[in-house]
């Protein structure tokens, strides 16, 4: 049984994007694979299939699953703590820690994707970012990036920061951002600057087959 966190370096760059196809590709090769996203914030219920846990959801084929992958549901489109308050939550990191720690130890899958809320550095608590909550867990990390100017230096950035916090990063995904310049040059010069981390360009399409990131997520580990 493996886990994978998937963080990202800002808010919509494709996460969840890159989670859904991943579990349909994971999905596809007979294994069994869930995810959990431990707090969401700008939940509608009017429309749940829209939101993140909705698609994981729908990826995983159980569209009733939605509570389970993400327990801690809000409506405002805030960092996670500021719309937990206007609800009268207050969002503890030890509370978050524990919520995945128990998903972590169901021993009933071949893979758990856990996905982050926001970047790497973005606030999840008061006192406490999505960074925090990764070393808390010490899993492997999927980074995912847009490919929009600037993002070479996001990616190198939150690189630094979580190498610099002792987390391994088990691919760097680039998911095409809309007008931006072309994906493939982009990818190119991130290479440049980024040697170690598999690096994987994801277009911009629905049906994005994700097989490449599966081969490289279920290889046997040394």
């Amino acid at each position: 049984m493996r886990s994978l966190f998937v963080a990202g370096t800002g808010t919509d760059i494709g996460k969840t994007h890159v989670a859904c196809a991943l579990i349909r590709a994971v999905r596809g090769r007979g294994l069994s694979i869930d995810a959990f996203k431990p707090v969401v914030s700008g939940f509608d219920p009017a429309d749940p299939e829209a939101s993140d846990p909705g698609r994981l959801a729908q990826a995983l084929g159980e569209p009733d699953a939605l509570p389970r992958i993400s327990p801690r549901r809000y409506r405002a489109p805030l960092a996670p703590n500021l719309a937990a308050r206007l609800e009268g939550d207050t969002l503890q990191l030890a509370d978050l820690v524990d919520d995945c720690r128990d998903r972590l130890g169901c021993p009933d899958r071949d893979l758990l994707l856990i996905e982050g809320a926001g970047g790497v550095m973005s606030p999840l608590t008061d006192d406490a970012t999505n960074l925090d909550l990764m070393v808390a867990l010490n899993l492997p990390i999927l980074l995912v990036a847009g490919s929009y100017l600037g993002t070479v230096s996001h990616v190198l950035t939150a690189l630094e920061v979580i190498r610099a916090r002792g987390l391994a990063v088990s691919a760097v995904v680039m998911s095409e951002s809309l007008a931006a310049p072309d994906l493939v040059q982009t990818g190119q010069m991130l290479r440049s600057f980024e040697a170690s981390a598999p690096l994987i360009l994801v277009p911009r399409a629905q049906a994005w087959n994700a097989s490449e990131l599966a081969d490289l997520i279920l290889a046997p580990q040394s």
